[in-house]
């Protein structure tokens, strides 16, 4: 367990998608596989809980998080030239280099002298972020970290889908491992951890890893030809136990909301029924934007700010591939 003292979330943005694909939309492309298959259409929001998941068809990771870097600046009282370090925490990448985060450095138009490299750790990305840049304010070595993700699910759908409907080997058992791949989204965020007083103050965090289980989820591919396969029964059941034990170290009491990973509607219920949560308390994004990586939870935060009120709690429960597990405390200001 790590504790802070005046670390702050200050602000928060957003980028939406260009445009949504729903469910049924992808059922419909695979009509011939579930007539073939005798698969029942309503399958992938019936088991999932995901209505629609949004696309930028023509935007790279960059992209994406630039927009919303400089919705951050236009929202909010932070300038550019305040930041000191910005880390890029996404899943998808430009590159294999340079950095995403050469290029969103360049374009938000950030000083010469701030720091910039990317952070990967799968879904948890961001949530890695903001624990590291609390340690890094509070050991005075910045003032002002930015933290920004760009995910982009076109790429992995629109090829998955082509992959599908080419094989003519598939069958009910054998397709099951993909249908991971249609839960996935896209979304950006940019948020700032600082020194100075924000919407939030970041009171302490949690993490642990179960590494042994790190072949449950593995993605494959560069931007034009990715691929996903997942056990996901499994990386359900070993993920939430994951976070069952992450857990242990709060109180269960003293939350009024919680910030979950969007996976779907299965892992979030089994989610709050093992660790005991109030489900009153939840905010969901994934119905609509489906499983966003590591823009997932800060979305979510962000799509949760018009109901939380001042002097609130707020657990934040990240979960990554791999396998790994942080919790935040946050109260709101």
């Amino acid at each position: 367990m790590q504790e802070f003292n005046n670390i702050y979330l200050h602000s928060i943005a957003i980028t939406e998608p260009d445009m949504f694909l729903s469910s049924a939309d992808i059922e419909q492309d695979l009509s011939s596989i579930y007539d073939r298959l005798k698969l029942p259409f309503g399958r992938i929001e019936m088991q999932t809980g995901v209505i629609s998941r949004g696309f930028f068809p023509d935007q790279l990771p960059s992209q994406i998080a630039i927009r919303a870097g400089k919705n951050l600046f236009k929202d909010s009282d932070i300038k550019a030239s305040e930041i000191d370090l910005l880390i890029y925490c996404g899943v998808c990448r430009d590159y294999l280099e340079p950095s995403t985060a050469s290029s969103i450095h360049h374009h938000l138009g950030l000083r010469a002298d701030c720091e910039s490299f990317d952070l990967s750790n799968a879904c948890l990305g961001v949530v890695n972020g903001m624990s590291l840049a609390s340690k890094l304010v509070e050991a005075g070595r910045y003032k002002n970290i930015m933290l920004v993700t760009g995910e982009n699910s076109y790429p992995l759908v629109s090829k998955m889908l082509e992959f599908l409907k080419k094989d003519m080997t598939l069958t009910r058992k054998s397709i099951k491992k993909y249908f991971a791949n249609f839960t996935i989204g896209s979304a950006g965020v940019a948020l700032v951890v600082s020194r100075e007083k924000g919407i939030a103050k970041i009171l302490r965090e949690n993490s642990l890893s179960k590494t042994s289980t790190y072949q449950l989820c593995q993605g494959e591919g560069g931007p034009e030809g990715l691929s996903m396969e997942t056990d996901s029964e499994t990386l359900m059941r070993e993920g939430i136990n994951l976070a069952k034990d992450c857990w242990g170290q709060f109180s269960r009491s003293v939350f009024d909301h919680y910030i979950c990973h969007q996976v779907g509607i299965h892992h979030r219920n089994y989610l709050f029924d093992q660790l005991g949560l109030d489900l009153s308390k939840d905010t969901t994004t994934f119905d609509r934007y489906g499983n966003t990586g590591s823009a997932a939870l800060p979305l979510t935060l962000y799509k949760a700010i018009p109901k939380i009120k001042a002097e609130q709690n707020l657990a934040l429960l990240g979960i990554g591939s791999g396998l790994h597990s942080t919790i935040m405390e946050l109260r709101w200001i």
